[in-house]
């Protein structure tokens, strides 16, 4: 059985409406949102964000509906995260507010601690 925890990062709502968006395309559906980060990009870590399935070591939570998976030891990076969707003409895409990053990149997805 799966325990649902409060999620340790938020999507604003237009963030939220385009994740329901893109788990309705064939592709994504079954799968869940995996929140997370790797090593690497210009500042030391990359944001991970996309469907997949879920492994033996996340955690799952339930953000507005939106079943979220996150490796356990990558909240430490991400506690407090608001994820935000941009579509406008100077900017679109999924942009990262993280309280924890210490430095970030002008690409908007690396950060550092």
């Amino acid at each position: 059985m799966n325990t649902v925890l409060a999620a340790p990062v938020t999507l604003t709502s237009s963030a939220t409406a385009e994740v329901k968006r893109l788990m309705e395309l064939q592709e994504n559906q079954g799968k869940f949102l995996r929140v997370g980060v790797k090593g690497g990009g210009c500042s030391g870590f990359s944001y991970v964000l996309g469907f997949d399935d879920k492994l033996d070591a996340d955690e799952l939570y339930d953000i507005d509906g939106i079943p979220v998976i996150m490796n356990n030891s990558h909240g430490i990076y991400l506690m407090g995260m608001e994820i935000d969707w941009e579509d406008g003409l100077n900017a679109r895409g999924f942009s990262f507010k993280n309280p924890n990053a210490s430095t970030t990149c002008g690409c908007g997805s690396s950060f550092g601690v």
